[in-house]
């Protein structure tokens, strides 16, 4: 699929974004993992939620549908989970294959994980070492690049068994691999500390102590102590990571109001709100209500002169997704925004640091490309890079394919995005909303 996208003369709208990936996520696992019934409102319906649902169905799991967007969870009580027929199958998504592989080490059964080409590429060995040392047995793939890498990728062959706690210290910030061992956590004889090098989004956290689970934050250690959780009601919030896109389309673009309404603004996520704060936005947080635990609030967002910023440091875990998109933002701001601390980014659906240089040259930007992260450089008077359409590819990645697109709202000509199709991965709606809040004149 190719999308055309064109800069509008101006950006009007209240936007609604589906709900949180994140959250959406842990909702339907952590209920299935649960004693009782839980309803799950405003659950995200994109590629990535659909594996995690495909394969707790795979496991035994009761997930009925009520209406769009809720749906109703039945757990299984800890260890009531059915031996899978078939070999699992978490699709694009790395959360859906870390967090049900902490579940699966727990499972008196052997069971099979994979996922398609990109997911096959991304390390697991951060997952597969500290299940062993829990007590899991597990054996993966050797990497499609280097022999030497071992048996550190998917497909996951796990056996599970009899865990025990551990401590144990993250060598890289990373939420999924951190639930993945708080799952498995719950199953182990004795308590287990994880200790993260900064601190990472805290939905897991949150979560588990609405649902009973005995969980201690002490600074950077997270320890868990083994219990059962019980089923509770989620509203799912708008997911901050979707409304950012708004976000910088708004802040780039000469003339736009935005207000981006019922999104999740939890602290461990909002890393994008200070950055773009820090490049002189115009941003309005206006708060409302929390939803089970989760704050949230309306967003508003209007044209501003951007400057170039240093994004870096314990920032990095609160805004790694969009960092694609600040690159975009960078593109368009005077001066230098400078991005660092983010080697994590090359182990994503793409190579994103690879991936947003090249595609963000292609409109015109100049971009360097760090090991760690990029330079971008702005332009030298109050505004950004004069950036031109292009054809740009998404390559099959779609926070590439979303952060191209806002590029396009700001620049001169016609924008073809090929493997547009990606976004669906995320945000199935992207391109309708895209152009309900275009206006031609």
């Amino acid at each position: 699929m190719i999308q055309t996208v064109t800069s509008p003369a101006r950006m009007r709208g209240e936007i609604a974004v589906p709900g949180d990936k994140s959250i959406s996520h842990r909702s339907l696992l952590f209920n299935a993992m649960a004693r009782g019934t839980a309803r799950v409102e405003g659950l995200l319906r994109a590629g990535d939620v659909f594996s995690t649902m495909r394969c707790l169905r795979a496991l035994g799991v009761r997930i009925g549908d009520t209406a769009w967007g809720t749906v109703t969870v039945e757990g299984r009580a800890g260890r009531g989970f059915a031996a899978p027929a078939e070999v699992l199958d978490a699709g694009n998504s790395g959360t859906t294959m870390r967090l049900i592989s902490g579940l699966l080490a727990a499972q008196p059964f052997a069971s099979v994980i994979t996922g398609d080409d990109s997911l096959r590429r991304r390390p697991m060995r951060r997952i597969i070492e500290p299940l062993r040392s829990m007590g899991a047995s597990i054996v993966g793939a050797a990497g499609s690049n280097t022999g030497a890498d071992g048996d550190a990728h998917a497909p996951l062959t796990i056996r599970g068994g009899a865990l025990h706690g551990i401590r144990y210290r993250m060598p890289v910030a990373s939420a999924q691999v951190k639930s993945c061992l708080m799952i498995a956590a719950l199953y182990a004889e004795g308590a287990t500390v994880i200790e993260e090098p900064a601190a990472t989004r805290d939905h897991t956290e949150r979560m588990f102590r609405a649902m009973g689970a005995r969980v201690r934050v002490d600074g950077k250690h997270v320890s868990v102590e083994p219990g059962e959780l019980r089923a509770v009601d989620v509203r799912v919030p708008g997911d901050i990571s979707s409304a950012a896109f708004w976000l910088v389309a708004a802040a780039i673009h000469p003339d736009a109001d935005l207000t981006v309404r019922n999104v999740g603004v939890n602290p461990s996520r909002t890393g994008i709100l200070d950055a773009l704060r820090a490049m002189g936005a115009s941003v309005e947080v206006m708060a409302l209500p929390d939803a089970g635990g989760e704050p949230v609030a309306d967003l508003r967002v209007r044209s501003s002169r951007l400057r170039g910023t240093v994004i870096r440091g314990d920032l990095i875990p609160r805004l790694i997704d969009e960092l694609p998109l600040l690159a975009v933002a960078g593109a368009c701001a005077s001066g230098v925004t400078e991005i660092r601390d983010a080697q994590e980014l090359r182990a994503k659906e793409s190579d994103r640091i690879q991936t947003t240089a090249g595609e963000l040259r292609k409109l015109g930007a100049t971009v360097e490309e760090l090991p760690d992260g990029m330079i971008v450089q702005g332009g030298t008077g109050q505004g950004g890079t004069a950036l031109r359409g292009a054809a740009c590819v998404s390559h099959g990645d779609h926070r590439i394919a979303m952060a191209m697109a806002i590029a396009a709202m700001r620049a001169q000509g016609e924008t073809a995005i090929h493997d547009a199709e990606a976004v669906d991965i995320s945000y199935p709606q992207f391109w309708d909303t895209l152009q309900r809040i275009a206006v031609a004149r």
